[in-house]
């Protein structure tokens, strides 16, 4: 028997190849669950499941419905936690973002959510947690990143429902809002933004950098342990809540 087949629970990662999903997958098996990853590449999703013993590997594209049957197909134990991690396509400032983009983006990061919900539906128990990944541009919206700004603020709103429609049933909605983290994407993001601006992707990053507070950018590490602090019971408080992780660079109240 494998780990996967040994565990009691199942966490479900979608975005599981990323930078955010690679940490997250690993918190999660130390916490004792197997990991259904899923990812649209099958090549990266079967190098995380060879390092991992506790990871099953689920091709998909959640932004299309045939995600749901795919998801459901291996989700075949309760389902402790979903995580709905996807990036989405760097698209550039508001005034020159291809309108359609920006529906694109809320495909995947709000219709991937649902998606991935109504896959587990069955396995949910009271306890399990649903989580979706946000970020910082959904709550602090720039002239620079459409895209992740329209869809993560849909999501915040999403996620909300979620709470208010599973909360007769005891499992909780969470969403994670980071801060710029220093990933492949970030660097994606800076790059489109210096062309914009006629500067260099390094400026840009320190720029970002000094908005912070304590000048850094937020790690893939830190998402993880946000994540895993969502296992605890005492969580259940924090249902329909955002959890910032702007490295104090959020200047709004609350």
């Amino acid at each position: 028997m494998t780990a996967f087949d040994r565990c009691d629970a199942l966490a479900v990662v979608v975005g599981a190849t990323g930078d955010f999903g690679g940490a997250i997958v690993a918190r999660l098996l130390d916490a004792g669950l197997g990991v259904v990853a899923v990812a649209r590449r099958e090549d990266a999703l079967r190098d995380l499941a060879a390092r991992h013993p506790g990871v099953r590997a689920c091709v998909a594209d959640i932004a299309g419905d045939t995600a749901i049957d795919a998801i459901a197909a291996m989700a075949t134990k309760p389902v402790r936690m979903v995580v709905h991690g996807p990036g989405v396509a760097v698209a550039g400032g508001i005034l020159t973002a291809p309108p359609g983009a920006l529906a694109d983006a809320v495909n995947i990061k709000v219709g991937g959510m649902l998606r991935l919900v109504r896959a587990v539906d069955a396995q949910l128990q009271p306890g399990s947690r649903l989580v979706g990944i946000a970020g910082h541009y959904g709550l602090e919206p720039t002239a620079y990143a459409a895209a992740a700004g329209v869809a993560n603020a849909a999501l915040v709103n999403a996620m909300r429902q979620l709470s208010l429609a599973y909360g007769a049933r005891g499992v909780t909605a969470h969403t994670i809002a980071p801060g710029p983290a220093d990933t492949a994407r970030l660097h994606r993001v800076a790059a489109d933004r210096a062309t914009l601006r006629g500067t260099t992707v390094d400026a840009v990053l320190d720029e970002m950098r000094a908005e912070s507070s304590l000048g850094a950018l937020v790690t893939p590490a830190q998402v993880a342990w946000a994540v895993g602090l969502l296992l605890a019971p005492e969580a259940d408080a924090m249902t329909g809540s955002t959890l910032m992780l702007d490295a104090g660079r959020r200047r709004g109240l609350p």
